[in-house]
């Protein structure tokens, strides 16, 4: 369920929203904090101290939880409480309500903190996380993640325990570690982050390793049981390889150098990462620490047990760079040869004739792909199709430009190159427009949305607007007549107004719901903009007698 701000108040049950108003007039939020760009954390006080966690993007809570009992639907007084602070306090949205938080009445979680610590004695602190860290497994966990590091016996295991004890606590009883949990999750990991950052700054590179690698196993175990809709189990796989990665470009001792080398094969032999783009990635890094040849074709025999197209195409690709480290011209050249249906390699090989001006190599190799792919793989012919017109601007062939830039403007589904302007610099200006009815002549019957929207291009480009106009009345929709506003609005107003009315009073009929209503009212104003304030004024009161029970319609037509 997922809730707009600016709607909660006609979503919520009306009962649930005074009880949650209550308490945010009442002061009842005692802690409210934002934990990343977009997420909140409250703390709202009941029986207890109850904990919401709170999702926003583009101004609609997308997630939502609170850790107290309530089970009779999904939304608690608690939630509520904190999405009126987070309107009124945070993104200050609407009206100020009579807010005095209880700040006033009770000081705030990290005053008393502070105060507290002011006046504990060092023995009672070190008593404390004692006993703490007996019986509580996630203060235990966030107090060696923090301090593990003073530790001298430090390994990839003693994290990788640490990193499996969060993940599990996080999992709790039904291990699942839900939005929520995942918060925790990455609250409590972040730490292991922040110390490689400083063991690397500092040059203590082995546990840079222990730490990389131990969150990179845990946290691919974790995709199996945890949600990671906001990307944080693949930002610590991502800092992982990415740490591990800055270690290759150091001067390591030969003893840790040698243990990368060897975890990296390790771990792709015994498939820790199959399934995941790092399975190969791990590769990369074990390439970056390639001294001898030996050490060279031991990833060459890895890459060559990779299964499945995708996958072996990458390979293959990562397999002809490493040839290119120790193998001679011939033997890469055969590699090259063998594999040139690969379209990576195909695309390398065409640039690497292209740049030294091959172009007879770099045709072949074109046409031949167009042969091999044309019929299963559109996207890539459609590369190769791009090549020949680069080859033939390169060659200065005006014939073969005109007939590569006319084939691909006209069936390229993405425009790689300015088509339209290559052709008209190459077409004299008498034979121009001659040239364009004939193409418009050949793609209209086609009915393609592909060849519609060409034509409009060419109408638009071309400044032929009663053509243009011609088209849009061909397909009158609400986004129609707004793409082609800018275009028609000096010669075609009236007809715009009158188009505009009839198809907002068409939408507000078959739409419900603010979004919808503040969408009308924007094609509302862009008819005031044509000149059209007195059919908006119409329109207005039409919908006001037509629709007087759509309260929040009416609202958004009092704001025009």
């Amino acid at each position: 369920m997922t809730i707009p701000l600016d709607e909660f108040e006609q979503i919520i049950d009306e009962q649930i929203l005074k009880r949650g108003l209550s308490y945010f007039t009442d002061g009842a939020i005692i802690d409210f904090s934002e934990i990343t760009r977009g997420e909140y954390k409250a703390v709202v006080a009941g029986n207890e101290d109850y904990t919401v966690n709170l999702k926003i993007a583009s101004n609609i809570i997308t997630k939502f939880s609170c850790n107290c009992p309530y089970d009779l639907g999904t939304i608690c007084k608690h939630i509520v409480a904190a999405i009126f602070y987070l309107q009124q306090h945070q993104l200050k949205l609407g009206q100020a309500l009579p807010t005095s938080i209880r700040n006033n009445k009770k000081k705030s979680i990290s005053k008393q903190v502070k105060e507290l610590l002011s006046s504990i004695s060092h023995q009672e602190l070190i008593d404390f996380v004692e006993e703490n860290s007996k019986n509580n497994q996630a203060f235990r966990n966030l107090f060696l993640a923090n301090f593990g590091y003073l530790r001298t016996d430090q390994s990839q295991e003693f994290y990788q325990k640490q990193i499996h004890s969060i993940l599990q606590t996080a999992a709790g009883n039904y291990g699942w570690i839900d939005w929520s949990g995942m918060i925790n999750v990455v609250t409590a990991s972040q730490p292991f982050l922040d110390h490689a950052e400083k063991y690397l700054a500092n040059n203590n590179f082995e546990n840079v390793f222990f730490i990389s690698t131990a969150l990179l196993e845990e946290m691919t175990e974790a995709f199996q049981y945890g949600d990671d809709s906001n990307g944080d189990l693949g930002y610590f796989i991502e800092s992982a390889m990415s740490l591990l990665l800055q270690l290759t470009q150091e001067k390591l001792p030969p003893d840790l150098k040698k243990t990368m080398y060897e975890y990296c094969i390790s771990s792709f032999n015994q498939k820790i990462f199959e399934g995941w783009d790092w399975h190969l990635e791990i590769l990369h890094i074990a390439s970056e620490l390639v001294e001898t040849e030996s050490d060279n074709d031991i990833i060459i025999s890895c890459l060559d047990t990779i299964n499945g197209e995708y996958e072996q195409n990458r390979a293959q690709a990562f397999e002809l760079d490493l040839l290119r480290k120790f193998k001679s011209e011939k033997e890469i050249q055969k590699y090259i040869d063998t594999h040139i249906s690969n379209s990576l390699i195909r695309s390398q090989a065409i640039e690497t004739a292209f740049a030294v001006e091959d172009f007879k190599r770099a045709k072949e190799l074109t046409k031949d792909g167009i042969i091999y792919d044309e019929k299963d793989k559109l996207g890539l012919a459609e590369e190769w199709y791009d090549w020949l017109l680069k080859i033939a601007l390169a060659e200065n062939d005006t014939i073969q430009i005109i007939e590569h830039a006319r084939f691909n403007l006209i069936n390229s589904s993405r425009e790689k190159q300015n088509y339209y302007q290559i052709l008209k610099d190459q077409i004299t200006i008498e034979n121009w427009h001659p040239f364009l009815e004939e193409l418009i002549k050949e793609v209209t019957p086609k009915k393609r949305w592909h060849y519609s929207e060409l034509i409009r291009n060419i109408y638009i480009r071309e400044e032929w607007w009663d053509r243009l106009f011609l088209m849009l009345k061909q397909d009158l929709s609400l986004n129609n007549i707004k793409d082609n506003e800018k275009y028609l609005a000096k010669d075609y107003s009236p007809e715009l107004i009158n188009f505009y009315s009839e198809r907002v009073i068409n939408y507000i009929e078959k739409n419900v719901g603010r979004s919808f209503y503040k969408s009308a009212c924007q094609y509302l104003q862009r008819m005031k903009k044509l000149g059209g304030d007195v059919q908006v004024n119409t329109l207005i009161e039409l919908l006001r007698k037509k629709y007087p029970q759509r309260k929040a319609l009416l609202d958004e037509l009092s704001r025009l």
